[in-house]
């Protein structure tokens, strides 16, 4: 487990996790937030129903379709998108109530969520989790056994745009094959880097 002290000259970042659907972003998080490393990741908005364990104000926020675009409305919204008929985004009061814990707070989007998060958290740490070779992305891909041969395909023909979109505006960070724990050193040393380096200011949200 890391040993991170936040402090006023050192505090706490927001680190904007992203990359190609499949790539193992929240297998990353899950597993840093489960070796108790000082990572926190804030809970979202969304307008499906709860599902079995998720709790309000932890997992996600449930709101209605009209709670929900009254958010957006009042630009309390970090972030949002519609998925498959669902509306999810990222409040700003849940990144503020994350960073009051001292911890890193992780947000963790797709490549267009983070492309549009850039204007808005120009303080974050930006990361692209990517596979080590595209095999090894179809592999994961195969293993959920969700998609045909074509959905395959466009799903990895998506997943190299987003990966060559991300490295435009993003520390690459590759995901160790294997090795879940080597990849969640690497994500904290990045942070750790980052955190440390002089001038460095306290996230605005």
């Amino acid at each position: 487990m890391s040993e991170t002290v936040a402090s006023e000259d050192r505090p706490p970042l927001v680190v904007v996790l992203t990359g190609p659907s499949g790539v193992g972003k929240d297998a990353v998080v899950n597993r840093a937030v489960d070796r108790g490393e000082p990572v926190v990741r804030p809970a979202t908005m969304t307008t499906r129903a709860p599902r079995e364990g998720e709790h309000e104000g932890v997992h996600h926020y449930f709101v209605t379709r009209e709670q929900f675009l009254e958010q957006v409305a009042a630009g309390e919204l970090l972030e949002h998108a519609e998925v498959y008929g669902n509306l999810y985004g990222v409040p700003r009061k849940s990144v503020r109530a994350a960073l009051e814990t001292g911890k890193h707070v992780i947000v963790r989007v797709d490549v267009q969520g983070a492309e549009s998060l850039r204007s808005v958290l120009p303080d974050a740490l930006f990361v692209a989790l990517e596979p080590p070779d595209p095999t090894a992305l179809e592999s994961h891909l195969a293993g959920r056994g969700s998609e045909t041969p074509e959905q395959m395909r466009r799903r990895l023909e998506i997943a190299a745009d987003e990966i060559a979109r991300a490295r435009a505006f993003c520390t690459p960070l590759v995901n160790v094959e294997d090795d879940l724990d080597a990849t969640v050193d690497a994500f904290l040393a990045l942070i750790e880097r980052e955190r440390a380096r002089p001038g460095r200011e306290r996230a605005r949200v």
